[in-house]
């Protein structure tokens, strides 16, 4: 690619990924931006160019074109073939095609795959590197300065990150015994992956701290005791020139770049080679990853909304909701009976993971929520109820459906107004146990500092306020599902229904708080 630099080509890349700046002389850029690349001579870093700004950037984060303007791809330039680095880059599209991989050579394309399999476990073994400086260089020496730092402080720092550096020394170490040194594009290396798929759920943990790392590391700085203290570590361990807060986020990149990898891995992989399966199912698996790390991340940064919330509600007793919950399912209103008193009553209910929580409207101000209790819902099975006459209740009723209590004879009824209202609750009570169910599986939890800040924040919002908050408006129920089809949970009978859109509330504060619900069409 040199050059075709060096040679007048106009050679652009697209960023697949953000790039904030770690050092002096680094090129930012958002994904989507287009970049001018005036540099390829390092395979790793590149100098490029966007409006006046010049800088590096990682090569990893960019997809090249080459004459973009002709939309002429590097592979067809001039006969040329991708460098290592640029396939490993995915300079290409990421979506494997069988009928580029089919229209090569067979050396050519066996050496592609050889080029993608040796850069995969090159920037393996340095980012093996990257985990091992973090953890000997800059945290074994923090806690040894408890002067310096406390416990808390270095969970927030550090997060799982021993916990990741020895899960990927044994993902490493299962690479190499797949990796075929004499013949690289022989390795078979997508059933690491699968072995290895449960353990890179910890990723998870670690990205959503990030943000609390950067705050909390970003306030440390502001002493200069700090500042030397981890330049002072980066150069006893004798690490490259960048900051500390640049080598954690190393791990935050890693697991975002696996897919990306795995993509090009696949595209240039036949459908007869030994490997071709796993790696698509590797490539399904590390998707899946990325894309439930990203909603677990959005969740965390929508906490201080449900706080916001719970403060809006007047007369809350009990718990907090982030003391067991962190995401709005759904939320509407019906008719409500609960033994033993039988007497049909009207609420809101707000189901989060966990918890379903009731309130009551105000008789004048109908736009003020009262709190009148929860649900634990760990504790309840739900169960349709046929329209007629209920025989625990003894009173006629449509559009319900039951909760009941699994350890007592509790049982709770609700009455929707509509069917595909009634249809809605009973999907929103199935994604509820799916949600609980995978955070558990991966160890999702908020914690105690996260619930700090959120609290804070919402102190200091109503503070300038003058005056508790209160939301301006109801909700109207939200749809937690795909239009068009509903399918009822595993014990239920499953049906379909046709319905239309519900028309939304205009109330800016609802209208952002019933935005949290991951159901939205």
């Amino acid at each position: 690619m040199a050059l075709l630099i060096s040679g007048g080509s106009i050679v652009s890349a697209e960023a697949v990924w953000d790039h904030v700046t770690m050092a002096d002389r680094e090129l930012a850029f958002k994904a989507g931006d287009v970049i001018k690349v005036l540099d390829a001579s390092n395979k790793d870093w590149w100098w490029g160019q966007i409006d006046d700004e010049e800088g590096w950037f990682p090569a990893s984060f960019v997809r090249l074109w080459v004459n973009q303007e002709e939309n002429t791809a590097v592979e067809t330039v001039e006969g040329a073939s991708p460098s290592p680095s640029e396939v490993q880059n995915g300079h290409a599209d990421a979506s494997p095609s069988s009928s580029d991989c089919l229209c090569q050579p067979a050396q050519d394309r066996d050496q592609m795959r050889a080029n993608i399999i040796n850069e995969i476990m090159s920037t393996e073994r340095h980012y093996i590197k990257h985990l091992k400086d973090i953890c000997e260089g800059y945290f074994r020496q923090c806690k040894k300065r408890r002067d310096m730092f406390n416990d808390d402080q270095l969970r927030v720092i550090f997060g799982n990150i021993e916990d990741i550096y020895r899960f990927q020394m044994g993902f490493v170490r299962d690479l190499e015994k797949q990796y075929n040194t004499e013949e690289p594009h022989l390795s078979e290396i997508g059933p690491c992956f699968l072995e290895h798929q449960d353990g890179f759920w910890i990723y998870s943990e670690y990205c959503n701290n990030h943000v609390d790392a950067c705050m909390e590391l970003s306030r440390l700085m502001k002493d200069g005791r700090y500042q030397q203290f981890f330049e002072a570590c980066r150069l006893v361990q004798q690490m490259i020139d960048i900051a500390i807060d640049g080598f954690l986020l190393t791990p935050v990149q890693k697991i975002c770049k696996y897919p990306l990898q795995l993509a090009e891995l696949l595209k240039y992989t036949v459908q007869e080679h030994s490997d071709y399966r796993y790696v698509a199912a590797a490539l399904a698996v590390m998707r899946n990853v990325t894309q439930q790390i990203n909603e677990r991340k959005r969740r965390l940064e929508n906490i201080e909304k449900i706080a916001q919330w719970q403060a809006s509600v007047l007369d809350w007793e009990g718990d907090d909701i982030l003391d067991r919950s962190s995401e709005l399912v759904y939320t509407g209103e019906m008719s409500w009976i609960y033994q033993p008193y039988g007497r049909s009553q009207t609420r809101v209910f707000f189901l989060f993971d966990h918890q379903m929580v009731l309130c009551k409207k105000d008789l004048i101000r109908r736009d003020i929520l009262y709190y009148k209790g929860r649900i634990n819902m760990d504790r309840y099975n739900v169960v349709d109820a046929a329209d007629g006459r209920d025989d625990d209740f003894n009173v006629s009723v449509k559009n319900a459906f039951k909760l009941s209590n699994k350890d007592s004879d509790e049982i709770h009824i609700f009455l929707a107004k509509k069917l595909e209202e009634k249809l809605r609750w009973l999907r929103g009570f199935h994604e509820e146990r799916k949600m609980v169910q995978e955070d558990e599986k991966i160890g999702f939890e908020i914690s105690e500092y996260q619930k700090r800040q959120a609290a804070m924040t919402v102190r200091r919002m109503t503070k300038q306020k003058g005056h508790r908050s209160v939301p301006p408006g109801y909700p109207p129920p939200m749809d937690p599902m795909n239009p068009g089809q509903y399918l009822v949970g595993d014990s239920m009978e499953q049906s379909e229904f046709e319905f239309p859109e519900p028309e939304r509330c205009k109330s800016p504060f609802w209208q952002s708080f019933s935005r949290l619900t991951p159901f939205r069409k």
